[in-house]
């Protein structure tokens, strides 16, 4: 029986020997190869640095805080650590002083969020139809912004003096007396919440200026055929359109109440700012934090506080999601 061995194709081309092939050819195919790797690579090359930033400057130190969170360290001696796991924790938990600046950083982010928004969407209302010298008054809401909160702060507290301040002065014209707005318990929180909204009430009305002017004319011109007035189409049509933006503003502000320690710390300055008042009647996480890091030189405690807020901010976050979730589940 005769057999067939396998042959090649009379009609294919002769595999070619990488050696003897044209440089052309070599060019050619490293030219692929290498817009090949660039097509994968140049993407990730692009987006490295910020995550090279944030690792250096956000991720490290976050990890880093609750490493000394877990450990006894002092500021005179930062090379000792000691470790003491949750007993960090356990003390600020346990400290009434902690809970106090909890209750004092809530209350005043909400005497400050909800008049400082509320403000911001009339104002932002009233710069959407046309006026003249748009720019200018568009501006001028923004100026607070950018007034670094040291001098917003050491303005304030001139206002807000017990003893010839400018509040008191005209609260006397109409002969009342003169009140001690740092030393009360809910007057120095109104102090500083006054501060906040004049500082965060311009950026914003910016922002739900910018979303407005993203609603549809469409809407406004259906609302208007059907004889709706401009406070109707207000809330008919351009509250529900904001609600994500002013979803999101509240959680920026939120953040920013959690973190508020300039303006309490300069209210009054000194010994009595960095401590949040003789009573700590306006002392907030951030002020306790400094107290605990810097004036005690307790590094581990105040990494706990820290860590402590955000644990604080990842709950409220999660509480304004599952708001916003179904205030658009209510609304489809």
């Amino acid at each position: 029986m005769a057999t067939s061995t396998p042959t090649r194709d009379a009609y294919a081309k002769a595999p070619r020997d990488p050696k003897k092939e044209p440089d052309s050819d070599r060019r050619q195919l490293w030219r692929s190869r290498l817009w090949r790797f660039d097509d994968k690579a140049s993407p990730y090359a692009y987006i490295a640095p910020f995550f090279l930033v944030f690792g250096a400057f956000g991720l490290y130190p976050l990890l880093y805080t609750g490493w000394i969170a877990l450990h006894r360290v002092e500021m005179t001696g930062l090379d000792s650590m000691e470790w003491v796991g949750w007993e960090n924790f356990d003390k600020i938990l346990h400290d009434p002083e902690f809970w106090t600046s909890v209750a004092n950083t809530f209350l005043i982010g909400v005497i400050s969020t909800v008049p400082q928004l509320l403000m911001a969407l009339g104002l932002a209302h009233l710069l959407n139809y046309r006026l003249r010298a748009s720019t200018f008054w568009r501006t001028v809401i923004l100026t607070p912004y950018a007034t670094s909160v040291a001098s917003a702060a050491l303005v304030f507290a001139l206002v807000f003096r017990a003893d010839g301040g400018l509040l008191n002065w005209v609260t006397g014209l109409f002969g009342l007396d003169p009140t001690n707005w740092a030393n009360g318990h809910w007057t120095s929180k109104i102090a500083i919440a006054v501060i906040v909204i004049w500082r965060w009430t311009g950026y914003n009305a910016l922002i739900y200026l910018a979303a407005m002017q993203a609603v549809p004319n469409d809407l406004y011109e259906a609302a208007s055929l059907d004889g709706a007035s401009r406070w109707q189409q207000f809330r008919k049509v351009t509250i529900p359109s904001l609600r994500p933006t002013i979803l999101f503003t509240i959680v920026i502000s939120t953040i920013g109440s959690m973190q508020l320690f300039g303006e309490p710390l300069l209210l009054e300055g000194g010994a009595l700012g960095a401590t949040g008042g003789n009573e700590n009647q306006y002392e907030t996480l951030s002020i306790y934090l400094y107290n605990y890091g810097w004036n005690l030189g307790h590094l581990g405690p105040a990494a706990a506080v820290a860590w402590a807020m955000l644990a604080l901010l990842l709950i409220i976050a999660a509480a304004n999601w599952i708001v916003g979730r179904l205030a658009r589940t209510s609304a489809a």
